[in-house]
């Protein structure tokens, strides 16, 4: 019999994860989304929004190394750096681990959760909001892009799965990346957090890339198990020059040892691995998704 306070994802209609709390640190609604952050045997701290995990202190470094660290090692010298999202801090804090950037940026549409999140998350963000060469911008990564003449060697977009009436749903759009590459300098990097890449319900990672590929000359999939989604993982890169999985082995630890790069999960000898693909997901990367307009906008409907 179970005790104590569980949190359950609804992932579809068929499969939802549970998982037990034994402490809740916070609990409440920001102006855009639901926000909890809970103590879980399994996880250590987690953070919970809208009732979906977004991340745990047992495994946040894999999903945050797997999304930064391929996209920056593929560029020779990423000076700056665009961050949509990412509101716990993490992103940001992998991507000054590398030394050649000189300005990070990070839009995210809530203040409350980024407050929220450098309060009770220091193990995640450990003070890079402080760094001198974070700018944070509160407000829409859409009009940001949009505005802005600056141009950025990488642009991540660690944005939320867009749900119905989401404050994600129109960033991922072949509209906006047909802007958003334009704000790329000539041998920029684009990576966005792709959703799950299980066998049952990879519509959201399919949808992505074939719409950017409308948009990129090259655009990879890679891949990790998250333990604490109980899923692996996708992540899609998008480059306007170079191939960001033709990088030999080689290649990446020669810039890996330059930057003096620490990480619990990547590694040089990974990089290529990551891209290495199931027969299942590059058939539906082949054969499935949508093209996402503004028109017709993915809305995540599992």
């Amino acid at each position: 019999m179970r005790s104590g306070i569980w949190i359950v994802d609804h992932h579809t209609e068929d499969l939802e994860f549970h998982y037990r709390v034994t402490e809740v640190l916070y609990s409440g609604t920001t102006a855009y989304q639901r926000v909890d952050i809970v103590r879980a045997p399994a996880l250590g701290k987690a953070l919970f929004l809208d009732g979906r995990i977004q991340s745990a202190q047992i495994d946040e470094f894999i999903y945050h190394e797997v999304l930064v660290h391929p996209a920056l090692l593929a560029h020779p010298e990423p000076r700056r750096v665009l961050i949509m999202g990412g509101g716990e801090g993490a992103t940001l804090r992998e991507v000054l681990r590398h030394p050649s950037v000189q300005l990070a940026t990070m839009v995210d549409i809530d203040r409350e959760l980024v407050e929220l999140c450098e309060r009770y998350l220091p193990e995640w963000h450990q003070n890079c909001f402080r760094d001198p060469r974070s700018q944070l911008v509160f407000g829409d990564a859409r009009a940001f892009v949009e505005g802005t003449t600056e141009l950025y060697d990488i642009i991540i977009s660690d944005l939320t799965e867009p749900i119905e009436g989401g404050p994600s749903v129109m960033l991922f759009t072949v509209e906006f990346y047909e802007c958003l590459a334009q704000r790329l300098t000539d041998n920029g990097l684009f990576v966005a957090q792709a959703g799950s890449a299980d066998p049952v319900y990879p519509e959201f990672v399919t949808s992505l890339s074939r719409t950017l590929r409308e948009v990129f000359p090259y655009v990879r999939v890679c891949w990790a198990f998250i333990y604490s989604f109980q899923l692996p993982w996708a992540f899609v890169l998008a480059s306007k020059r170079d191939d960001p999985a033709a990088l030999s082995t080689e290649e990446v630890r020669e810039r890996y040892a330059e930057r003096g790069l620490k990480t619990q999960y990547y590694c040089p000898e990974l990089h290529s691995a990551l891209f290495a693909l199931p027969v299942y997901l590059q058939d539906a990367l082949r054969h499935r998704g949508q093209r996402i307009t503004d028109q017709s906008a993915f809305i995540w409907h599992a």
